[in-house]
């Protein structure tokens, strides 16, 4: 009987921590989005985008991703999904912007570090899935 009482405390801990990690990641993404909104402006995005060699209308897409992945995040849905989707969007950022500012984000123009310990805690949120505090939960 011991073993099942702390089995179930720990799988509310887990869960927990599945909310928490899930959640944080959502609110940072939304936050990321308005700064791309907010602040550089949705076509001042799209002329940075044009700048390292991208096509600006990628810009758009881009923060719709970020709106939409998000608020999947925060609310638990399709978690699976969206997680991934998200995390090739920060390996992107890496490909295209801060893989030759070298590893540490500190660097000019922000190195790798960041958006790769992002992408794989997006990955860690994939294999957890939606979890016990979503509207993905069955």
């Amino acid at each position: 009987m011991t073993a099942s009482i702390a089995s179930t405390s720990g799988s509310n801990s887990a869960d927990l921590a599945a909310f928490v990690l899930r959640v944080t990641s959502g609110v940072l993404f939304l936050l990321h989005a308005g700064l791309k909104i907010f602040v550089f402006t949705p076509a001042g995005t799209a002329g940075f985008f044009q700048s390292i060699g991208l096509p600006g209308p990628l810009a758009y897409l881009v923060i719709l991703i970020e709106v939409l992945g998000a608020i999947a995040l925060i609310v638990g849905y399709k978690v699976r999904i969206v997680a991934p989707v998200l995390a090739v969007l920060l390996v992107g950022t890496i490909v295209t912007v801060h893989g030759a500012a070298g590893f540490f984000f500190s660097n000019q123009n922000g190195g790798w570090e960041y958006p790769a310990f992002w992408a794989i805690t997006l990955i860690a949120t994939a294999l957890l899935g939606d979890g016990a505090y979503s509207i993905g939960k069955k």
